[in-house]
């Protein structure tokens, strides 16, 4: 998954969802009668996603996707970071990143 910063997707299965947040990806959840459908998306347009600097679990945030023509999209996703050690995962690039950093701090 090189590269990729975040999954956006209408529902997840929850070990998919987890091993998403334990390689450092975003998981994102089109908001209840949305999807990528409704919304005309097609894959292939390049996705803006505004998250705050106190980013919490379960929280709603805005993405914009920009089309080849120039046409952009805006609508509300929610963060499937369901629990605090998720995000802490999340924040340190996954969990392999937060146990060598657990295991820095100890050694000091």
């Amino acid at each position: 998954m090189l590269g990729v910063k975040a999954v956006i997707a209408s529902s997840f299965e929850r070990i998919h969802r987890s091993n998403l947040i334990g390689m450092g990806v975003l998981p994102l959840e089109f908001p209840n009668g949305s999807s990528w459908e409704s919304l005309s998306l097609t894959g292939e347009e390049t996705y803006d996603i505004y998250l705050p600097d106190d980013l919490k679990p379960l929280q709603k945030v805005t993405v914009s996707a920009k089309a080849a023509d120039g046409e952009v999209t805006t609508f509300d996703a929610t963060v499937r970071i369901d629990t605090p050690v998720e995000l802490d995962y999340y924040r340190n690039g996954g969990i392999l990143q937060t146990v060598l950093l657990k295991l820095l701090k100890d050694s000091k």
